[in-house]
């Protein structure tokens, strides 16, 4: 792991997306200032630099980003200034640099799950509404209409929980919670979207509570859980795992990390060898073996930020790591690569 050239500003809780020729779009999240929020840059791997690039329709944090079949990518949700939950979406595209509105989303939502169907729809699902409401609810963004609609709902409101697309085109959603301080309730439980009825339903559950977790998909199919935390946050944070198995429906457990980790949710790359970059979550990066079952941590920068960074595969099979805060700091523009 090696620091290349640091971002144009301070981020946290942004997002980071691989474009069809290579170069990563970093968008949005916060920066630690009181209310503020950063636009969005380019990353050219052939340069190892970042650009910044013209103002977003709306500034947010905790928002998704999802690649388009057309290489445009849908930009949902989040927090803009002033913590207000937003319907705004917008897309950007790579050959103007510009981005535009679209939608507006059915719900006010940030926090949520964003997946890429086969049908080249989006599910958005859960989250955080206004006024600290928890959302059950589910919408997909039809690229043809540029609008929302309504689809089935979760079987429970969950936020800062975990979505996989499954090898047979459907949903795994996983953890989570509702509710805050003395009304947080944390789940094992866990659903799977179904793409043709447009309905959740109930899967086996977890074996341990968990939420700010992260889930990735195995070249087997089975989807490996990482990390997450119980209700004491920063002081009860897991390195514990487990697999899920979509042919039984089950979970089992899995080896502990090397390290704990937390606020994670999509720092998990799986690499071309079959192996798994654990990248975000903790100061330190670390690997999955699927074959040998072991983790094992990454030589280099051991400084990453951790929480709430931003991950994204780059051409030769590296991995760009962006931002995030932790170790007593808040968002840094610092920037990490992987390679094999």
């Amino acid at each position: 792991m090696v620091t290349t050239t640091a971002m144009s500003a301070a981020r946290a809780a942004h997002t980071a997306t691989t474009l069809r020729d290579g170069r990563v779009l970093v968008a949005g999240g916060f920066t630690g200032e009181e209310n503020a929020v950063s636009g969005a840059e380019l990353y050219d791997p052939a340069s190892g630099r970042f650009t910044p690039l013209p103002r977003m329709s709306t500034l947010r944090h905790s928002h998704t980003a999802t690649l388009m079949p057309n290489g445009q990518v849908l930009i949902v949700g989040g927090y803009t200034a002033g913590s207000v939950v937003v319907t705004s979406a917008e897309l950007f595209d790579p050959n103007t640099k510009r981005f535009t509105p679209t939608g507006p989303l059915g719900a006010a939502r940030a926090g949520h799950v964003a997946v890429a169907l086969s049908s080249g729809k989006v599910l958005i699902a859960g989250g955080v509404g206004p006024g600290w409401s928890f959302l059950s609810s589910a919408e997909l963004y039809d690229p043809a209409t540029g609008g929302f609609t309504p689809t089935g709902a979760m079987t429970v409101a969950r936020e800062s929980h975990a979505a996989v697309t499954l090898r047979d085109g459907n949903v795994l959603v996983v953890g989570g919670h509702r509710g805050r301080r003395a009304e947080l309730t944390l789940y094992t439980s866990a659903e799977r979207y179904d793409v043709a009825t447009g309905a959740f339903r109930k899967v086996g559950d977890m074996r341990v509570r968990r939420h700010k977790h992260d889930a990735v998909m195995l070249r087997d199919g089975r989807v490996l859980i990482t990390g997450g935390t119980d209700e004491r946050d920063m002081d009860g944070v897991y390195n514990s795992t487990e697999l899920f198995d979509p042919v039984s429906g089950t979970f089992t457990p899995g080896p502990a990390m090397a390290r704990a980790r937390y606020k994670h949710n999509g720092s998990a790359v799986l690499l071309s060898d079959g192996t798994v970059l654990i990248a975000g979550g903790a100061t330190q990066a670390e690997t999955f073996d699927p074959r040998t079952r072991h983790f094992a941590l990454v030589s280099g920068n051991r400084q990453m930020a951790g929480q709430f960074s931003a991950v994204a595969p780059i051409a030769g099979g590296g991995v760009l790591i962006t931002g995030g805060y932790g170790g007593g700091r808040g968002p840094r523009t610092n920037a990490w690569l992987y390679r094999p």
